[in-house]
């Protein structure tokens, strides 16, 4: 029988998790339960993607606004700049509320027109008619009410978010600034915290190089428990999210032991190799808001060995434009298994391949989790696809 369904990708429903739930049996119970009731079968590279708060809620790693402060004040001793933040409620405000509560001096600078990851704090229409270069001008905070106005909201949440970090300030400790050079924030303080994502190592050398005293990241602070607190080694408080109005559930630790345990796990109970991948933010850019979706340090922070590196495809749409052009159908169908079938292992640079996608497995399968998952009320946040790796070729 000739098949006739490629890859497909089911959203797996899944209990509360709390902390100190046994993550890795629940995961493969949610999706043998799920298979068996729909009736389908698990076979060799399925892929079982786990959103990273499961994992995070299992382990409890959780950290108060106390906690976030008490770091900051071990690792800075006077006022801090901060440089480049996402705009964000449930990623940042509850961070900066944090900061705030050392009571130091806190000077702000936001990246303009846009954040990293694409919030806009200003229209650039705008910005362009007043004359503003991006690459060259820092704004303050009364500059930036006067040429853009009292009230300037993003245009998705509705939240103007200068007058949200601004209102976090205890005792009016924070100030804002609008600004694209890091080394900028050097004139009101010698030490700063970095907080932008990906960019964040080489905003760290620039300050570096420039002169700072002390330079941290976000992905320094909380790598070890405050008080009992969570923490993550290796992103900090990168990743995380708003969990109270006092609290913030961090980016998961030991992603990579969970993913070999449900891998080994379903070996032995099924005899089929199962890939598995936690998965955060999906890497894809809004067509109409302009914004990047990832707002995590990285799509995947754990996932098994068969899903290195990046597809190896031969484009369809390429060969039927060219050589299949004036053929037959069960002619052209023949050619293209053939090419399938007999296609070198690497295809970088080679015409047959013009198009495909160069991004890595785990950024394509992360975002497809993330989609189908969403990040509201659908209670799906196991993701299962299937026939990911099956080709044309593939009956």
């Amino acid at each position: 029988m000739v098949r006739t369904v490629g890859t497909t990708a089911r959203g797996i429903r899944a209990p509360i998790i709390k902390k100190g739930d046994d993550l890795i049996n629940i995961v493969m119970d949610c999706v043998l339960n799920a298979a068996k009731q729909e009736g389908f079968e698990l076979e060799n590279k399925d892929i079982i993607g786990i959103t990273e708060s499961l994992v995070a809620r299992a382990q409890g790693n959780y950290a108060t606004v106390d906690d976030i402060a008490k770091d900051i004040s071990q690792k800075f001793d006077g006022d801090i700049g901060v440089v480049f933040p996402i705009l964000s409620r449930n990623r940042f405000a509850i961070i900066l509320k944090g900061i705030a509560l050392t009571g130091k001096k806190i000077h702000l600078f936001l990246k303009y027109p846009c954040d990293e990851v694409g919030n806009q704090l200003m229209d650039i229409d705008k910005m362009e008619e007043l004359g503003i270069n991006p690459y060259t001008d820092m704004l303050t905070e009364k500059e930036y009410r006067k040429l853009f106005g009292e009230k300037v909201v993003h245009p998705f949440t509705g939240i103007d978010y200068v007058k949200t970090y601004k209102d976090l300030a205890i005792n009016n400790n924070i100030e804002i600034y609008l600004s694209n050079n890091p080394s900028d924030i050097l004139n009101y303080v010698d030490d700063v915290l970095v907080a932008n994502i990906h960019d964040r190592e080489r905003t760290k050398k620039i300050l570096k190089k420039a002169g700072a005293r002390k330079v941290y990241g976000l992905d320094d602070i909380l790598t070890q428990p405050i008080n009992g607190s969570g923490y993550n080694p290796e992103y900090g408080l990168l990743g995380s999210n708003l969990a109270s109005e006092n609290e913030v559930k961090l980016f998961p630790r030991d992603s990579q032991y969970y993913v070999e345990e449900i891998q080994k796990n379903m070996w032995e109970k099924l005899g089929k190799k199962i890939e598995v991948l936690i998965y955060g933010d999906g890497a894809f850019k809004d067509p109409v808001g302009k914004i990047w979706e990832l707002a995590d340090p990285t799509v995947s922070p754990g996932y098994t060995s068969g899903l290195e590196g990046t597809p190896n495809e031969i484009k369809l749409k390429y060969l039927a434009d060219t050589e299949l052009k004036n053929l037959d159908e069960k002619k052209a169908q023949e050619i293209i298994k053939n090419k399938i079938s007999n296609k070198d292992n690497n295809l970088i640079g080679k015409e047959e391949s013009m198009g495909t996608t160069p991004r890595r497995l785990i950024d394509l399968l992360g975002s497809l989790c993330d989609l189908v998952s969403g990040s509201g009320d659908k209670g799906t946040p196991i993701v299962l696809i299937q026939g990911y790796f099956d080709n044309y070729a593939t009956e």
